[in-house]
């Protein structure tokens, strides 16, 4: 059997094949830079933000918290409030316990154009837009 030609090949042209090769596969080496990834800022929620706050609140507590309502009906011994900004619309309804001041047993709330949005959240815009 014959030799292979790279057997056959001097020292330095081994040399000479091994560098080429290892001069190719250099090229493959990454040289991508590691960026380090950024992080939304932060928002602080104030003090006392919070469904804690407006559930059980009186109409009086619900407008110190969000200002005048857009609106106040009565039907009975219940009460809707409804407060709104840019962000949301939210409706609370209170309801008395007994001869107790009526309070708030259940809210709603909605983006302006009608679609969903967390409770929490929308309490919280309210009361950032309250504070400025």
């Amino acid at each position: 059997m014959k030799d292979a030609p790279y057997e056959k090949a001097g020292p330095m042209k081994k040399l000479a094949g091994s560098a080429l090769l290892f001069s190719l596969l250099g090229g493959c080496a990454s040289t991508a830079t590691i960026v380090p990834v950024s992080r939304a800022p932060v928002i602080p929620i104030p003090q006392g933000t919070g469904l804690g706050q407006v559930v059980g609140a009186t109409a009086a507590s619900l407008t110190r918290m969000f200002g005048t309502p857009v609106a106040d009906i009565r039907e009975g011994s219940a009460r809707k409030l409804q407060f709104s900004n840019a962000t949301c619309v939210l409706d609370t309804y209170l309801y008395p316990k007994g001869n107790a001041e009526p309070v708030v047993t259940y809210l709603d709330t909605r983006q302006n154009d009608g679609s969903p949005i967390d409770r929490a959240s929308c309490v919280g815009a309210l009361q950032i837009g309250r504070r400025k």
